[in-house]
């Protein structure tokens, strides 16, 4: 006999109530490959750390100090930019 949708996710939250803690993680970690594994293999890619030049350094200090002068250009405004407002 085949379950409907309601029927299966019924039956899953049943299944994943009887399993223990270590066990529960696991399938959360294999569901949230099957949802979005792009992310997941983001989020738990390692930090990779690359050595900033003097002239990097330098460019990020006239960054910051733009915008702590408020010289930023507003998150609307680039949203706009690139039609993604209505």
């Amino acid at each position: 006999m085949e379950l409907n949708l309601d029927q299966e996710r019924q039956q899953a939250h049943a299944l994943l109530d009887m399993l223990p803690p270590d066990k529960l993680n696991a399938v959360r970690g294999l569901l949230e490959v099957m949802v979005e594994p792009l992310a997941r293999s983001l989020a738990l890619a390692p930090v990779e750390e690359e050595e900033i030049t003097l002239e990097t350094a330098a460019a990020l200090e006239r960054a910051r100090a733009s915008l702590a002068r408020g010289e930023g250009i507003p998150h609307e405004e680039i949203l706009r930019e690139f039609g993604l407002t209505k």
